[in-house]
Formats: structure tokens, C-alpha cells, sequence
């Protein structure tokens, strides 16, 4: 689907819905880039982080989808980004070429260039040496190895976006870290995954992620994938499953499900907060009522784009 294609409300809710609340849902963003004389812009989405930030807090989705409060990211999260971006330019080598020694060659490079398009990362380094923190990049690249050899791989696609619409209207976007398929034809889907999260919660959300691009490429394409894939780069594991399409199916269901709730919070802004074990990660506790702290106003659903995911989102 183009990303410049316009929406109206009638686009995301029922019918019965679409017409009462065509004014306070979506504002109409070919309106508004009309009379700004910009472009379309992108309708709005449903993203796997911000599906996942739903389940686990509505405030938190609001915070970061409608608010968009600034977040400062962590040297974890920050290392994760990097290796995600080293995996990727590894891939594009020859496959003789994708050894260690040459992956840990594109660390300080990648680096470089990801501090380029984000100078603000750099301030969580302010008169540190990196050296250490690039180590610690490096273990991770020798845990990958460990758990495949990349020379006997050749993916479909490394970083792949991806969206459709849904029949139910609701539009799925995100990106894949890696698509392999077979001669024939079989796909697996893999995922990286090298953060700190408590590792039942973490599992949960790295697989809710991994069937919400099940979902994606089975609508896309017209076939299950074979075997979701995630891999541990901190502890050198790793976990398959294999989806089946009952199971797909409700899923689906599932996030359509999600979709209508977050209309529901938009159209009032009633996106209430969640307490969980993950609080006490979260950069918002001095705007969360159950913190003491008091929630910014509303400023209303936001403009077409809240589904996007950032760098580091997809860096777990």
C-alpha cells in the first residue's frame, strides 16, 4: 500500500462509529497537507511496539504514540541498534567475507554513522571512551556466531518493512530484522534479540512481535511462515516455533482488537495506566498518576503516523 494514502474514519471503525465520530477520531490529513501544501502523509498504523505498549500500559502507548514524550535510551539499548545494524551490513557482504574478525570490523563504522544521523546518542558517552562499550558490542557478535554460521545463508531481505491493511481496515507496519526463504518456499522469519528484559516478560512480547509479522507476511505473500526464530545474542540461544494458520487467525482477531481499543482511548483520551513489574524501566513515572505525577493534556489522536516504530524499539 502507498504510504501517501489518505484515510477517513470510515477507513478504521465501523460503520455505525465511522459517521458519529468522524470529527473527533482522525483529523483528514489530506485536509490538513492541503492546506499546508505539503504531501499526504501516512495514514495511521498499528506497529508490534506500539501493540505491545498497549497491552502492557495504554498510558505508556499514549506517552509514546500520542504524546510522543522524548525517551533517553540506555547503553543497552543504544549497543542493541548497533549489532542490529552490523547483522544487517554483514549480510550484504559476499557470504566467504561474513567471518568475525570482518563483523567486528563494521562495529566502529556503524557506530559512526548511526551517531551521524543521531548526534544526541553521543551524549550518553560525554567524556567516556567507548572502547569498553564496543567491547561489549563485540561479545554479542561472537554470541551470533555461535549460533550460526552466516556463510551457509543467503536472506530474502535483512531489515525488511513491511504493511498491509487488514480486511477489517486496520493497517499493520513494522520491520522484519530477517527473512529467509527456502528453495521451496518455505519462510522463516528471525529475530534478534540482544536486551536485558526479565526474561518471561521479554519472551512474551519478542513472541507476540514475531506473530504479528507472521500475521503480516501471510497476508502478504499467502503463505504461513514455516518457523518464527528469535535469537538470544546475550546468553547464545535460541527458540522456534512454528505457526500455524488457526492460530494466525486469531491473532489477527487479537490485533484488530487492540486497533478498536486504542480508538475507543483516542476518541476521549482515557488511556489509563497499568501498573507492572516494567514501571520501574519506564522514563514517564513523573507524568504517571500512579507515581504522584500528572499526565500532560490531551492533545487529542494525534496525526497519521503514531503506529511508526524508532531504531531503537526494533533493537530490544
Amino acid at each position: 500500500m502507498p504510504d501517501t494514502e489518505t484515510v477517513t474514519t470510515a477507513d478504521v471503525l465501523p460503520p455505525a462509529e465511522a459517521a458519529s465520530n468522524a470529527a473527533d477520531v482522525l483529523p483528514d490529513p489530506a485536509a490538513a497537507s492541503s492546506a499546508a501544501g505539503a504531501a499526504p502523509r501516512r495514514r495511521p498504523a498499528l506497529s508490534p511496539s506500539r501493540a505491545s505498549d498497549f497491552k502492557q500500559c495504554p498510558l505508556l502507548y499514549r506517552f509514546r504514540a500520542v504524546d510522543r514524550l522524548p525517551e533517553v535510551p540506555t547503553k543497552a539499548q543504544l549497543r542493541g541498534t548497533l549489532v542490529h545494524s552490523v547483522l544487517e551490513r554483514l549480510f550484504a557482504l559476499p557470504a566467504a567475507d561474513r567471518l568475525p574478525p570482518r563483523a567486528k570490523e563494521l562495529l566502529a563504522p556503524a557506530w559512526t554513522e548511526l551517531s551521524a544521523d543521531r548526534p544526541e546518542w553521543t551524549e550518553l558517552f560525554e567524556g567516556e571512551d567507548t572502547a569498553d562499550w564496543l567491547a561489549s558490542a563485540e561479545k554479542l557478535i561472537d554470541s551470533y556466531f555461535g549460533l550460526e554460521d552466516p556463510r551457509r545463508l543467503e536472506p530474502e531481505a535483512c531489515e525488511l518493512h513491511v504493511e498491509i491493511e487488514l480486511g477489517s481496515g486496520v493497517l499493520l507496519r513494522g520491520y522484519v530484522d530477517r527473512v529467509d526463504v527456502a528453495p521451496t518456499g518455505e519462510i522463516r522469519v528471525v529475530d534478534y534479540k540482544t536486551g536485558a528484559a526479565p526474561r518471561e516478560i521479554g519472551e512474551a512480547k519478542a513472541m507476540f512481535q514475531m506473530k504479528f509479522y507472521a500475521v503480516v507476511l501471510w497476508r502478504l505473500r499467502g503463505v504461513v511462515p514455516r518457523q518464527l526464530k528469535l535469537m538470544y545474542l546475550t546468553d547464545g540461544q535460541s527458540l522456534a516455533y512454528t505457526p500455524d494458520e488457526a492460530e494466525l487467525l486469531r491473532f489477527e482477531r487479537t490485533l484488530e482488537a487492540i486497533w478498536q481499543a486504542i480508538l475507543k482511548a483516542g476518541r476521549t483520551g482515557d488511556f489509563r495506566p497499568n501498573p507492572g513489574k516494567l514501571c520501574n524501566w519506564c522514563d514517564h513515572q513523573a507524568h504517571c498518576p500512579e507515581f504522584g505525577g500528572t499526565p500532560p493534556p490531551y492533545p487529542g489522536w494525534p496525526e497519521p503516523g503514531a503506529g511508526e516504530e524508532t531504531p531503537l524499539d526494533r533493537a530490544d
